[in-house]
């Protein structure tokens, strides 16, 4: 089974900049990976997935514009700007089950890592 690590997180202001990293333990080329952020009292929001090359995509309109996904030799990464407060989460890296089309639940995802905090103070 995959195993997944981000890295990144830290304390930043208001309009500012942060970018995630996600070191997959093998090829994952062939699944969604994503990133979920859970902020305090509140459920998982999936933020952005991707299936890679010409597979499927998500984005939520909470950080359209604000957050790119990108990935490359298994390391996937969250580039965060113009972060907002509410943007303070914990940031976690999520797999589905090879094959399966990226989505937008995320109960869907059956892998991730351990976590990794943000915070935005305005």
């Amino acid at each position: 089974q995959v195993r997944l690590t981000e890295s990144g997180g830290g304390s930043v202001q208001a309009g500012g900049s942060l970018t995630l990293s996600c070191q997959a333990s093998e090829y994952s080329g062939d699944r969604c990976v994503g990133w979920v952020r859970q902020a305090p009292g509140k459920e998982r929001e999936v933020v952005a997935a991707d299936y890679g090359p010409g597979g499927s995509t998500y984005i939520a309109d909470s950080v359209l514009r604000r957050f790119i996904q990108r990935s490359a030799d298994n390391v996937y990464y969250l580039q965060m700007m113009t972060l907002k407060p509410e943007d303070t989460a914990v940031y976690y890296c999520a797999a589905r089950a090879k094959f399966q089309v990226c989505s937008k639940v995320a109960k869907d995802y059956s892998t991730w890592g351990q976590g990794t905090q943000v915070t935005v103070s305005s």
